[in-house]
Order: structure tokens, then sequence, then C-alpha cells
């Protein structure tokens, strides 16, 4: 059994990455009703908080079904950090995240997420903060360095363990790297197996399959995986891996009509979390996901993203329906 503190996820759980203008409640809901264990707010400006800044703010908002969830921040001031862990504590998630992996410039540029990876003593004198205002587990994410001459991964575990933290994710990827190239999980199982660490290790990078993900598990022995990009507009991919981990055989891909409904699902929650037109809006980044891998879709798919109207939507989602009946669709 994989515990944080007193949170109990199952013997490999799979866990849903913190994503900024993703990962919201409403893509949340169908994650969790595909599988995913353990699942994370979008990461939360610590400055946008202090300031009560209203994007912020709402990120705050958890719901009783999502548990165990945690409320992910990022800052470059310690003592904001701690200020704002206290903010969040009172939400009411099962645990706080420290975010020291976003590799975008306009976060890592203002000395918040990846920077503080040149800075080891104010990442841990950071984290040191954030323990000590909540009575919550902490954990961490983070990458395995700034650059190929700086992975310092290996001392950060430990040092990281050795105040407080609770749980660590590593994403294999330096900054430099941001998301391109191969992510290195020899450095993440190098963590995993250092005796001195005993906190759950999560792996997270180019886990898009089941195959992958048991192959992973197997060679570098980490106590689960944390799934970002593949399951934007497929949640299903937790359930799928779930599957094929217990029995070595695939749970069959999602219909069509599962498709257009949990699309549909996203969507209703979408307009009634963030209004008719946010929830619209915001909604058009999923479209293309949902429908991977269906033919001459470009034409819904426009048409899709240019509607400000629910029932027009669900009109083209059903004439989806009609037009793809009968069609074999690609996972």
């Amino acid at each position: 059994m994989v515990k944080i503190g007193n949170i109990e996820l199952g013997s490999f759980p799979l866990l849903l990455a913190p994503m900024e203008d993703v990962s919201d409640p409403p893509f949340r809901a169908v994650c969790k009703a595909n599988g995913a264990d353990l699942m994370y707010t979008e990461f939360i400006s610590s400055e946008g908080l202090i300031r009560d800044a209203a994007k912020s703010v709402q990120k705050l908002d958890i719901f009783e079904y999502e548990r165990p969830i945690g409320i992910q921040l990022f800052g470059s001031s310690i003592e904001t950090m701690a200020s704002c862990a206290e903010i969040a504590t009172k939400a009411g998630p099962d645990l706080i995240d420290i975010n020291y992996g976003c590799p975008v410039k306009q976060v890592a540029c203002r000395g918040a997420g990846a920077a503080l990876l040149q800075d080891i003593p104010k990442m841990v004198a950071m984290t040191k903060a954030v323990v000590d205002a909540t009575h919550l587990p902490v954990t961490v994410k983070t990458r395995l360095g700034w650059d190929d001459s700086t992975k310092n991964i290996e001392d950060v575990a430990e040092r990281l363990q050795d105040i407080g933290i609770q749980a660590l994710t590593i994403h294999g990827r330096t900054r430099v790297q941001m998301y391109k190239g191969a992510a290195d999980w020899e450095l993440i199982s190098k963590v995993k197996n250092n005796p001195r660490i005993k906190i759950p290790i999560f792996g997270n990078g180019d886990i898009d399959s089941p195959e992958k993900a048991k192959e992973y598990r197997d060679r570098y022995e980490v106590d689960g995986i944390m799934i970002g990009r593949a399951s934007i507009g497929y949640p299903w991919i937790f359930n799928e891996i779930k599957h094929y981990l217990a029995t070595g055989e695939h749970l069959a891909p999602p219909s069509l009509q599962q498709r257009l409904q949990v699309c549909l699902d996203h969507l209703d929650f979408s307009i009634r979390w963030k209004g008719n037109h946010g929830g619209i809006v915001e909604m058009r980044r999923h479209y293309a996901n949902y429908f991977r891998g269906m033919d001459h879709f470009k034409p819904f798919r426009t048409r899709l993203v240019t509607t400000y109207e629910f029932e027009e939507i669900k009109g083209i989602l059903n004439e989806i329906a009609a037009h793809y009946a009968g069609e074999p669709l690609h996972a």
C-alpha cells in the first residue's frame, strides 16, 4: 500500500498531473470517473493568492468526490509561499504540493517553478517553511535539474525528505529540455532505490500507453506514475492502465458514444463552473483530443471552436455521432 501521510493510494497509484489551464474541476471530474487515484489542482500562484486574485482563488475550488486531492502552489518568495500554504490549508485539500518543475518562462524567469533548481538552499528553505505552515502532508513535484550539467535530483530528494516532505514526483527531464526529447527514468530509479529514501517516489514523463506504464513500473520500480498530456481528451487512460497491469489484457477503447458523452459531461460541468461564455471557450482546447484519430474531423472541430451556444454544440455532437456511426475508432 502506497501512502502519503495517512492517505492510502493503493498498491500502484496513477496520479493526474497538475496542468495549467487543463486540470480544472471539470477535467478532473472526468479523470476521476475513469480511474485517477490522486489529482492536483492547476498550479496556483502564491502572489496571486496573496493578492486575492480571482483566478487564483477560484483554483482553490475542490469537491468531495475528488478526494484525495492536492492543491499545488508555486512562487519565488519563501514568506509568501508559507502564507499561501496556510490559505490553501483552509480550503480543505488532502495535501499541499509545491511546484519546482514548471519550465515556462513566465514562471521560471520570475524565480519560481523550475528556477528553484538553480538555488537548492532556497528550495529547501521554502519547502521547510511550507511544511511548518500546514498540518497537511506536503509533497513536491520537480525535474532532474536545470540542465544536463546540474542533474542534482538525488541530492535534492534527500534534502527535501529530511525537512519533511512526504512524497516526491520527478519529471524525467531538465528545465532546459522543456518537454523535448525522451524523459530519463534512470535517474528517477536511482532516487527510488536510494536506501536513504523512505517516501514514495512517483515518475512522470512520456507515459502514454498501458504497455509503457507496465514497462516503466517493472524496470524503474517507482511507487506510482503521474500522467499528464496523455490524459488530455483521453481520461480512459487511467482505467486502461489499471486493467492492463492487473490482467495483461487491453480494455476495449471507448466507443464513439462514450467519447461524445464524456465530452458533453465535461462541457456541461465547464459551463456550470465558469459560466456560459467562459465554460464554452475553455472547453475548446479539448475537442481535438476527444476526437483524435477520426478521419476528416477538422470541419466539425472548426464549428465546435467557433460557436458560443451550448445547444448548437450539442447539435454538432449529434451530427458527429451520425456521421461516424459504424466507423472504426482509433485510440
